[in-house]
């Protein structure tokens, strides 16, 4: 505070993030021991980024809610969308790690890549369930449609991932002006993706057997119950 009761104005170190200097301010707060007749409040960019940053967490889990509900109604089941959803983490993993690996914040921008890696992944295991629920309709059994579904959709799967990865590889270089600002969101794109290509085209086909076999023995635990409803009825 200045001492006509305003705000004083303060700059970022050159190389530092605002993520960075808020984070020392409040570790300054802390072991300053300030009076409580002090008040002390972020205004200007600080207060949009600690409001932001506030609001990340819920908007990731409302754009994941939205998705499996349009996903339950597309395909009228609870069980898939857990399938198509189960990328998403290791998307969210492999951008954190890239970002960590390149000394970057997670900022604003990095949230908004983590977003699009939602719809890029999900959009990936779509085509690997969807073929495979298909085969099944066509009377193959779940570990022949999934196997099927991997070995036809590799190629679409792969050449998407890559048309996506060449898009945001020069926001990842970071080419051109104000390229500091854009970099992060490239970077977790980039990494976001690999890591997901490689973890996804194995997790996604043993987690759709897992959940096959749970319905079919939910299947057969109700057909069972039925039976011997109608057998002490009789």
């Amino acid at each position: 505070m200045s001492e006509s009761g305003g705000a004083a104005p303060a700059f970022i170190a050159p190389g530092a993030t605002l993520g960075e200097a808020t984070q020392l301010i409040d570790a300054w707060q802390k072991n300053a021991g300030l009076p409580s007749s002090i008040l002390a409040a972020y205004a200007g960019e600080a207060a949009a980024f600690q409001q932001t940053q506030s609001t990340q967490f819920i908007l990731i889990i409302a754009a994941v809610l939205v998705i499996y509900v349009l996903l339950g109604v597309l395909y009228e089941s609870y069980i898939h969308p857990l399938t198509i959803l189960s990328g998403l983490p290791s998307a969210a993993i492999g951008a954190l790690l890239t970002l960590e690996l390149f000394g970057l914040q997670l900022t604003v921008i990095a949230s908004i890549g983590i977003l699009m890696l939602i719809g890029i992944v999900k959009k990936n295991a779509i085509m690997m369930i969807d073929f495979a629920l298909k085969a099944q309709r066509a009377g193959k059994s779940p570990e022949e449609a999934i196997r099927e579904a991997c070995i036809l959709r590799f190629r679409p799967i792969t050449m998407t991932t890559l048309a996506a990865m060449m898009g945001a590889l020069p926001l990842a270089i970071g080419i051109g002006a104000g390229s500091e600002l854009r970099q992060p969101l490239g970077v977790a794109v980039v990494g976001g993706l690999i890591f997901s290509q490689a973890i996804t085209l194995y997790i996604t086909p043993v987690l759709f057997l897992y959940l096959e076999s749970l319905r079919n023995m939910s299947r057969r635990a109700r057909g069972h119950g039925g039976i011997e409803t109608a057998s002490k009825v009789g």
